[in-house]
Order: structure tokens, then C-alpha cells, then sequence
């Protein structure tokens, strides 16, 4: 494995860690607050690509970043008001079951305003291009600032790999909002309210608090955080209705196994399952070739060779299911949750 292909592999596997991170964090605040599992979580994500990108067209991409996180949350707080409120004293199914109806009826509403078809939604000029170019060359890797410099185009055997600025800029976005989240719940009078409620909601509705205000104001953090990893997202990879749908899913997968409520569980999970996916996507190894790194050979009748033969980016895609089986059957808690469910 050559140097430049471990290192792009790596910050591409960080970068969508930390965009999961993003979309988890909020699911996870919910969830260990409320006990709710909101299906509709990763339809706030699309909500806020989607609102984001008209708050571009009119004023400008950063205006449409520093907008469409309140205006989802919201929107969430809403929800949480009018509807999730109502059924959360029949249990946990009728609070599935409503979260699932919302999430089809973000769906239709996306469809029925900005249609079916994919948008162009791209970030500033000021964050295209490559942030910087690693060169490869026999026997060193340099570094160049900007696009590919003139060696890549004039020297034979030289390697050069770029980091798009915005990928960069994602990372550096959910940096910054696992450090607001982490003081917010750790350093704020509120903060310790809702850890508080999470716990004992019933003491700090005693001392004078509005339990439910609070459960509402979670729950529209919550989405202002997914409608925030929707803004890059969108600008990412692709503003479509079908985007909620693709990382649905995973973002699940990471709640379960980082551990239901834990935040240090989702971040590790969620920066995990992308260096997974880095990895295997751009890897041409089977897991034959696996085996035999480790000092395991393969035979025609061992296992069927025709299975391990497969390579790596042919499965990238069930790699985290194939983690959340291996979680639920050996620690159903996840890796740092301290409740199954």
C-alpha cells in the first residue's frame, strides 16, 4: 500500500466520518433524552440541503448555511410540540410509527416543491478546488498547496493526489459542532438541565424546570444538527430526493453500535464505519488476499473460493450491516452504550 493512496484514503475516510458524526449526534441527543428513535431524522438531514440550497439562490451559500440549521430545528420543535407530544404517553411503537409517517411526508413535500431531479448545489468559489495536492514520488511524498503543481504534469513516476477544500471545510464544520454540543452539555446551566432530565426528569420538573420544553428544545436541536450536516452533505456529494434514504440506515447502524444515547459512542462509531468505507471502496484486495497477508492460505474447496474472492469494493456497502449484526450478537449495549434499547 503506497503512501499517497493510505493518506487520501484516510482523510476521505475521517471526512465522512465526521459528516455520519453530524447526522448521529442529533439522533443521539434524542434519543437519550426522549427514548425516541426518529425516523424521520435523516428526512431533516435532506429538509436542510434542500432549504439550504434555496437560501443560496437568493443570498448566498453562507447565508444558506448559517440559516437552514434554526429554520429545520424549528420545524423539529414543531413536530415535537403538535404531534410527537401528543402520542409519547401510548408508548414507544405510536412514537415509531408517527416519526415514520413524517419522514414520507417530508419526502412528498421535497418532491411536490423542488422535484424529483437532482440539484446543483455547490459551495462558494471560495471552497472549490483542491485545499492541497500530495505528490508521490519514488522514494518521498511532498505536499503543494492548491491545484496539482507543474512536476505532476512533467515528471515521470510522480503520483499526485488532491483534497478538495470543501471536504476539508465539512471536517472542520463537525470539529466545531462536537465542541459546541460537548460544551453546551458540560459547561451551560442548560446543558446540566438536560443531562439532568435525562436521568431524573421528574427531581428537575420539582425544582421549577418545563420538562417538556426541554424534550422540545432537544428535539429541535436535534434536527438543527442534521439539517447542519445537510447543508454539507448536499454540497458534498448530491442534493436528491433519495439522499435522506442513503444514509438513513447507516446513521442507525452508527447508533447502535457506538450505543443507544452514548455521543463518544456515535463518534467513534461514525468515524469508524468511514475509514471502513474509504478503505474498502477503493480497495482492489479480496479477503482471500486478506488471509494470506496474515499467513492463512485458500484453497479451491475452502469455503467456497468463489466467496473469497470477492473483493473488497464489491462489499463496501454491507460492511456496516455486517458490523451491526457482529455488535448486536456479541455487545447488544454497542461499544460504549449502557442500555440495549
Amino acid at each position: 500500500m503506497d503512501a499517497s493512496y493510505f493518506l487520501i484514503s484516510l482523510l476521505n475516510g475521517l471526512s465522512v466520518g465526521l459528516l455520519l458524526f453530524m447526522l448521529a449526534s442529533g439522533l443521539t441527543l434524542i434519543f437519550s433524552m426522549m427514548g425516541v428513535l426518529n425516523f424521520a431524522h435523516a428526512s431533516f438531514y435532506m429538509v436542510g440541503a434542500y432549504v439550504a440550497y434555496t437560501i443560496t439562490q437568493a443570498i448566498g451559500f453562507w447565508w444558506g448555511l448559517l440559516l437552514a440549521p434554526p429554520i429545520v430545528g424549528l420545524m423539529g420543535a414543531a413536530f415535537e410540540r403538535y404531534a410527537l407530544r401528543r402520542v409519547h404517553k401510548f408508548g414507544h411503537v405510536p412514537e415509531l410509527l408517527i416519526t415514520f409517517g413524517l419522514s414520507y411526508i417530508l419526502l412528498e413535500l421535497v418532491q411536490l416543491v423542488w422535484g424529483r431531479q437532482a440539484l446543483n448545489f455547490q459551495p462558494p468559489p471560495a471552497l472549490q478546488g483542491p485545499l492541497f495536492t500530495i505528490i508521490d514520488l519514488p522514494g518521498s511524498l511532498q505536499f503543494a498547496w492548491g491545484s496539482p503543481p507543474e512536476m505532476c504534469r512533467s515528471l515521470a513516476g510522480a503520483v499526485c493526489t488532491q483534497f478538495p477544500t470543501f471536504r476539508a471545510f465539512g471536517m472542520a464544520v463537525a470539529v466545531l459542532m462536537l465542541v459546541a454540543v460537548w460544551l453546551l452539555l458540560t459547561r451551560t446551566r442548560i446543558g446540566l438541565v438536560i443531562q439532568a432530565a435525562l436521568t431524573h426528569p421528574d427531581a428537575v420538573e420539582s425544582l421549577g424546570h418545563n420538562v417538556p420544553r426541554v424534550f422540545m428544545l432537544v428535539l429541535g436541536g436535534g434536527t438543527a444538527l442534521a439539517a447542519l450536516a445537510g447543508v454539507i452533505g448536499g454540497a458534498m456529494r448530491v442534493t436528491e430526493p433519495s439522499m435522506a434514504l442513503a444514509v438513513g440506515a447507516v446513521v442507525f447502524a452508527v447508533i447502535v453500535i457506538g450505543g443507544m444515547g452514548s455521543l463518544a459512542g456515535a463518534f467513534v462509531a461514525s468515524v469508524g464505519l468511514g475509514l471502513i468505507d474509504s478503505f474498502a471502496v477503493s480497495s482492489d484486495r479480496s479477503l482471500a488476499d486478506i488471509f494470506r497477508t496474515v499467513g492463512l492460505s485458500m484453497t479451491p474447496d475452502t469455503f467456497g473460493y468463489v466467496v473469497w474472492s470477492v473483493k473488497m469494493s464489491q462489499v463496501a456497502a454491507i460492511l456496516p450491516y455486517l458490523l451491526l449484526v457482529l455488535i448486536l450478537i456479541f455487545r447488544p449495549k454497542g461499544l460504549f452504550g449502557t442500555r440495549e434499547g
